[in-house]
């Protein structure tokens, strides 16, 4: 078999592998899911939530939480020795805040998504490294795959002692394994007697995987190839906790690098049934990515505010920086995104709490496009702040200025693009959802493995469909409603419309003309993505500034002027994706990127030190060989973790 012949197998299966892990069917409703059909279906968001809890349970504990924070927790500190102090994990324990989504009945504190929502944005404004621990242990952790797939049995055993404060970890990522599950080596193999499973192999970057009690963990039977998903204890013999892992950010972070060995795990802790372990990952990632939009919608907000105050305070050439047009246009795209971002996140937020809708797309879009914002907004500040962005704050304490750390939360918050499904990843988890439709109408026309005969007798069925959909995507435009209700905001979400369906007949497009290589036709997708994503930020952002209305609220006014400048600014970018579509440098950029992969253009590389490294060096290995703790960081000989509060 020659190596070309090898790759396209190993592709084969790591395409398989994904598909068969993917939710078949769609669990309800879905606005994005609609509009890649080209149906703007406003009634799913419309009226807009306006995501408050009036529960007057969730009001105290928030205005506790928030005082915890301010009176207890220093972020500098947690930055600087990169540790989470034991008094703030055991005041979080206290507070019940490892058990923010368990059910009461369970001893947790009950919250929906909404509430954890608020919770997020509020934690994301203060310290990224509490934020990441409590979201890792609280949204992919064990507490939300045994609430939704978890026997009856094992949530009795576990989600008690997790509501008292036992902290959890997801163990899914290995050396070699990132997005591709195929290549999963961690095995479990059930005993002969079928009381237990021997667990063997190792994980890489478990986020709190170093003072977890419980973790998640994905194996594969070696028998079957099936993935299923486990709940282990760290205290276990055979779980060693190879190396804690350290990052540009995050510096307290709980990181671990974890091996396996003839771990036994009694077959009642067992998640779900067996080879089910990878669509229980993705379906609690649905709403467990939810965590990100938040926190970094709070984040922003800070940063909106030092850019308005600093603006004002610095004088340069006579006047506020903040009267120079080149300031100025930055605060008001700053101020139009962060509000566009809170619509996207609340958004998303309510329609996780709602019955009988579809959530994996809007998580989807809502985690990738607020992180991206979260990014250019703290790039923005780091050039607005100037030299006093790039100082740490301990450096400005001690100068006798204001301590602001935008240098740590540009640290801190480059990792959202990579945490929970890189922004590349999301882009094709979407496009896949994007053409499921497609796929099932006309799938057969594409797949080389269906005989000449199949497809022929699938024409009729899909020929029946386009002449009737495609068309209607025409003739909708003749009728298509003028939204006269939401005032000046109107022509935007006439925009939308009007977008929706060129979306989805570009869509269409695409899949008669590559056919079966759409998939690789990755410049294309992510900008089918991009422009989706951009079409629901503007949704959200009308339906928010309108509901503001109704409702009466002061801020209702200065809320239409931010979503009319953030519609107008992204129609000018949705007109240049479309544009871009089927005019770009595509074909021309792949040709010169496998140049540049060949070694062809490496004289370029030449005048500098180099890195003395080969290909062969840089791949990736194995876990290292155990080695004596370092400060701060638990052994790596079996350890039984800190018990919590009977």
């Amino acid at each position: 078999m020659t190596t070309n012949m090898k790759e396209q197998d190993e592709i084969r299966r790591s395409r398989d592998v994904a598909e068969a892990s993917r939710e078949s069917e769609w669990q309800g409703a879905g606005f994005l899911r609609e509009l890649f059909l080209g149906r703007f279906r406003l009634n799913l968001i419309h009226p807009y939530p306006l995501a408050e809890s009036d529960r007057p349970e969730f009001k105290r504990w928030y205005a506790e939480f928030e005082a915890f924070l301010r009176d207890e927790v220093d972020p500098v500190e947690i930055d600087e020795t990169g540790e989470y102090p034991p008094a703030v994990v055991d005041g979080l324990r206290k507070l019940g805040a490892f058990g923010m989504k368990i059910p009461a009945h369970y001893g947790g504190l009950g919250f929906n998504q909404v509430e954890y929502g608020k919770v997020m944005a509020l934690l994301g404004s203060y310290d990224a490294n509490l934020t990441a621990l409590l979201s890792a242990h609280q949204s992919i952790g064990v507490p939300q795959p045994l609430k939704l797939f978890g026997s009856e049995e094992l949530k009795q055993k576990y989600l008690p002692r997790i509501a008292k404060g036992a902290i959890s970890a997801f163990a899914l990522t290995e050396a070699n394994v990132g997005s591709d599950p195929a290549r999963l080596a961690t095995t479990a193999e059930k005993t002969p007697d079928g009381k237990f499973y021997v667990l063997n192999g190792s994980k890489l970057w478990c986020t709190n995987g170093t003072i977890a009690e419980l973790l998640v963990v994905m194996a594969r039977d070696p028998r079957t190839e099936a993935i299923s998903a486990f709940v282990v204890e760290t205290s276990w013999p055979g779980v060693e906790i190879t190396h804690r892992c350290r990052f540009m950010g995050l510096r307290a972070l709980a990181n671990a690098a974890i091996r396996f060995t003839d771990v036994r795990i009694p077959a009642e802790n067992l998640i779900g049934k067996e080879g089910r372990g990878l669509k229980i990952a993705l379906t609690t990632l649905n709403t467990g990515r939810l965590s990100l939009p938040a926190a970094v919608t709070g984040g922003s907000k800070n940063m909106l505010e030092l850019c308005r105050k600093w603006s004002s305070a610095r004088v340069q050439w006579g006047q506020e920086i903040g009267k120079h047009e080149a300031i100025t246009h930055k605060l008001a795209e700053m101020a139009s995104s962060v509000y566009a971002m809170e619509a996207v996140s609340d958004l998303a937020q309510s329609l996780a709490d709602k019955k009988g809708y579809d959530i994996r797309l809007e998580a989807a879009a809502a985690k990738e496009w607020n992180t991206v914002k979260a990014w250019r907004i703290i790039d923005d500040t780091m050039q607005i702040r100037g030299g006093r962005g790039y100082e740490k704050e301990t450096s400005l304490a001690a100068r006798g200025e204001v301590p602001v750390g935008v240098e740590r939360a540009m640290r801190d918050l480059r990792i959202n693009l990579i945490f929970e499904g890189s922004s590349e990843i999301m882009h094709l988890f979407m496009a896949r959802e994007a053409v499921d439709k497609h796929l099932q109408i006309a799938g057969a026309l594409i797949d080389p493995k269906v005989p000449a005969g199949k497809k022929l007798a699938t024409l009729p069925k899909v020929g029946a469909f386009y002449a009737s959909w495609y068309l209607g995507l025409w003739v909708r435009g003749i009728f298509a409603p003028r939204y006269g209700e939401f005032g000046k905001l109107a022509r935007h979400l006439r925009f939308v419309e009007r977008a929706s369906r060129k979306l989805a007949r570009e869509i269409f497009h695409s899949m008669v003309v590559f056919r079966a290589a759409a998939e690789r036709k990755q410049g294309f997708l992510f900008r089918l993505v991009d422009i989706a994503n951009e079409l629901l930020a503007m949704s959200a952002s009308v339906a928010r500034a309108d509901a503001l209305r109704r409702a009466g609220r002061p801020e209702a006014a200065q809320a239409e002027r931010l979503a009319d400048h953030f519609c107008l600014t992204t129609r000018r970018k949705v007109r240049g994706l479309f544009a871009a579509l089927w005019k770009n440098d595509d074909d021309r950029a792949y040709a010169l990127g496998r140049e540049v992969l060949a070694g062809k253009h490496a004289w370029l590389e030449e005048g500098g030190i180099g890195l003395g490294v080969t290909v062969e060096e840089l791949r990736p290995k194995e876990q290292p060989a155990l080695r004596p703790a370092q400060p701060g960081e638990r052994p790596a000989a079996v350890v039984h973790p800190p018990a919590t509060v009977a």
